[in-house]
C-alpha cells in the first residue's frame, strides 16, 4: 500500500489552488475521500489550512504534475525522498517486564538454557529482562524456586517476540567459533603432492620368476646336462 505526502490536507489545499488537477487525482494522491477534497475546495473543510508546495516538500515534480493535467486517468505517484532518516537506537539494559508476568521469568530462562545453550547470560538478560545472578541460580539449580520451574517458551509467555529471539540466537551463531580438533596431520606436504610418480616397468613381472629360477639352479644339475650331451653324440 503507497503512502501518502506529510501533510495531506495542507497539499490538498495547494494542489486546487495552483493546478488543475481533478478532485479524484487530489483524492487518490493525498489518500483523502473525493468529498473531503471538493468540501475544501468549497471552503467548508480545512478552513485556515495553509497550503504546503508538495514541489518544494520533495514529494512531487513538476513533470508529474503536468502529465496528470493532461490525463485525467492519470495517478499521481509520490516522489521517492533522497533523504535518509536515522535508524532508531536499540535501547540497552534488560528488558521491561509486566508485574503480572515476573513470576514466569524463571521458566522462561530454565526454557532458553536448555534449548539455546549458545546464549550468553547478557543475551538472556536482555529478552526477559532479569539478572545474572538469577540465570546463574538457576543453571546450578540453587535457585529458591528450582523444584517446581518448568521450562516454558518465552514467546509464548509474553516476554519477547519471536523477532527477538530470533534475532539473539542468530546473533549468537554467528558469534561462537568453531574448535577443530587436534588429530595430527591433516595435509600432506608440497613435496609428496609436486612429486613426480615412477615411470611403471611392462615388463617387471615376466623378468622377476626368471631371475628367481636361475637362483634356484645348482652345479650339479648342470653337469648332468652336460653328461647327457656327451652321451648323445
Amino acid at each position: 500500500m503507497s503512502t501518502g505526502p506529510l501533510m495531506p490536507k495542507a497539499t490538498a489545499v495547494w494542489l486546487i489552488d495552483n493546478t488543475g488537477l481533478s478532485f479524484d487525482q487530489i483524492a487518490d494522491f493525498c489518500k483523502l475521500h473525493p468529498l473531503e477534497v471538493k468540501g475544501i475546495a468549497d471552503g467548508e473543510v480545512a478552513a485556515g489550512i495553509k497550503g504546503l508546495d508538495p514541489v518544494v516538500a520533495g514529494q512531487l515534480s513538476r513533470e508529474e504534475i503536468a502529465k496528470a493535467e493532461a490525463d485525467p486517468a492519470h495517478r499521481l505517484k509520490l516522489a521517492t525522498s533522497t533523504v535518509r532518516l536515522p535508524e532508531p537506537k536499540r535501547k540497552k539494559g534488560p528488558r521491561y517486564t509486566p508485574l503480572s508476568r515476573r513470576q514466569d521469568r524463571p521458566n522462561a530462562i530454565l526454557w532458553l538454557l536448555r534449548n539455546h545453550p549458545e546464549l550468553k547470560d547478557a543475551q538472556i538478560m536482555r529478552l526477559v529482562g532479569t539478572t545474572k545472578n538469577t540465570i546463574q541460580q538457576i543453571r546450578d539449580r540453587t535457585h529458591w524456586n528450582a523444584a517446581t520451574l518448568a521450562p516454558m517458551d518465552p514467546v509464548t509467555l509474553g516476554l519477547c517476540s519471536q523477532i527477538d529471539l530470533d534475532f539473539e540466537v542468530a546473533r549468537a551463531a554467528k558469534d561462537r567459533t568453531v574448535t577443530v580438533e587436534e588429530s595430527g596431520q591433516t595435509l600432506l606436504p608440497a613435496e609428496v603432492t609436486t612429486a613426480r610418480e615412477a615411470p611403471a616397468q611392462p615388463f617387471a613381472n615376466l623378468t622377476a620368476p626368471k631371475e628367481k629360477e636361475e637362483d634356484d639352479i645348482d652345479v650339479a644339475s648342470v653337469f648332468a646336462k652336460l653328461k647327457q650331451l656327451k652321451t648323445t653324440e
